[in-house]
């Protein structure tokens, strides 16, 4: 259904405040009983490849197609503007991304994604899980899997981030069976990043460390008595909650040359960009990155002239940044996105939501740079090459940073697939 859609601001982005954090993640484990929170190690080699990161680019609502990786020239449906070159021959995309269109040597495109989920929430659970479900809980999404994946020990930030502007984040319910300690944890770009992160006045660190050692010791010692799911969680995050407190000046883009910031934007899209690239830097597992309000139904071609432009100028130089600092070539950057958009146009000069026919785009680490997989047909219509869904995306994301999509993830004695096993990678796409 139809309905008038105008410009909105990011759902309100919080902070990461340590009660909330704390209090979040024991509820993430109310599904959790009778599951170990203690994963056995996977035993494959490819699940410990030190420094490698992915970044996702989530654009939320649904971009289109059409006005960004699959331009087309058909009067019907291919709107208002014209395709232009990129930095390899023979690759066009939209004119609305003139900055991107210079790194297309470093990023592949795929144009024949095929879903069949139109809901934006089912169809985020599909793409964020690479399976066939219709709830948020029933498999890890891939920030899970990836922070599984590719953690090491003694690593002493999350695994699994997702960035923020400001206010009071926490840790999110996306890990299911791999257990809280997986689970996104919320960093706001601004004001430091995490808030209560400092020892109330008065209280030396030298006190607080003989706090923690006592807690520490009580805890040990009933865990030798009574062991739960719970407890586990609780003191898994306590710890971690500490060890954000302690490098909390990593999250904190003003401590980024005025230059460099000026460079990424001002805008909430390119603080987070900038934050990412710290991570990055730090070797985060996964950095997701948000730019809400892609939906939209009524006046599509002035929406995209404007949000595209706020896409694509931070994003290449983003890029640019990873490129130029050597982090490019051990970090997968995915733009992703739940569906495309109709190659009809509405009477309100919209696009609604098409998951038959619609396209993403990869940069970086263990991807063949300036590859095209598929296509659509001349209205965009249909794909007429080289097929793919959800589930062959998840396969490859995991493949391209060296983890084996084909392997099981071992917790409290049951082998659980990584991906799913009926489907495999895009193979041609990877190195």
């Amino acid at each position: 259904m139809n309905r008038q859609h105008s410009p909105q601001c990011q759902t309100p982005q919080h902070v990461l405040g340590r009660r909330q954090f704390l209090g979040e993640t024991l509820g993430a484990v109310g599904g959790l009983a009778g599951v170990s929170l203690l994963a056995e190690p996977a035993g494959a080699a490819e699940l410990s490849q030190q420094g490698k990161s992915v970044v996702v680019i989530f654009l939320d609502g649904g971009i289109s197609q059409f006005e960004s990786w699959d331009p087309k020239t058909d009067l019907d449906t291919g709107g208002p503007f014209r395709a232009i070159s990129t930095s390899v021959p023979g690759i066009q995309v939209s004119e609305l991304l003139p900055y991107t269109s210079r790194h297309l040597h470093r990023m592949a495109l795929i144009r024949s994604i095929s879903t069949d989920l139109d809901d934006h929430g089912l169809a985020k659970n599909i793409v964020r899980a690479g399976r066939q479900t219709r709830t948020a809980t029933e498999y890890p999404e891939l920030g899970a899997v990836v922070a599984k994946g590719l953690e090491r020990p003694g690593f002493p930030l999350p695994g699994h981030i997702r960035t923020m502007v400001s206010g009071v984040g926490g840790r999110g319910r996306d890990a299911s069976y791999l257990g809280p300690g997986y689970a996104s944890v919320s960093v706001g770009a601004e004001a430091g990043g995490i808030v209560n992160n400092k020892l109330p006045e008065g209280l030396t660190v030298e006190a607080d460390n003989r706090r923690h050692d006592w807690r520490r010791f009580v805890n040990d010692r009933h865990r030798r008595r009574v062991r739960s799911a719970e407890i586990d969680a609780y003191t898994q995050t306590f710890e971690q909650s500490r060890r954000l407190m302690e490098r909390r000046e990593l999250f904190d883009i003003a401590a980024e040359p005025a230059a460099v910031r000026d460079a990424y934007g001002h805008s909430e899209f390119g603080k987070q960009l900038l934050l990412a690239r710290r991570l990055v830097e730090q070797e985060v597992p996964f950095i997701e990155v948000s730019h809400a309000g892609w939906d939209f139904h009524h006046n599509n071609f002035e929406f995209h002239l404007h949000y595209v432009a706020d896409f694509d100028r931070p994003f290449a130089h983003f890029l640019d940044d990873l490129a130029e600092r050597g982090l490019l070539s051990r970090t997968l950057v995915i733009v992703m996105t739940e569906f495309g958009r109709t190659p009809k146009i509405n009477p309100g000069y919209g696009r609604d939501h098409y998951p038959a026919a619609w396209s993403i785009a990869m940069a970086g680490c263990g991807i063949h740079h300036g590859a095209v997989i598929g296509k659509t047909d001349a209205k965009g219509i249909e794909v007429t090459d080289r097929k793919v869904d959800h589930r062959h995306l998840f396969h490859t994301y995991l493949r391209a940073v060296g983890i084996k999509s084909s392997g099981d993830f071992r917790i409290g004695g049951r082998a659980f697939p990584i991906a799913d096993p009926a489907y495999g990678p895009i193979e041609e796409l990877l190195v």
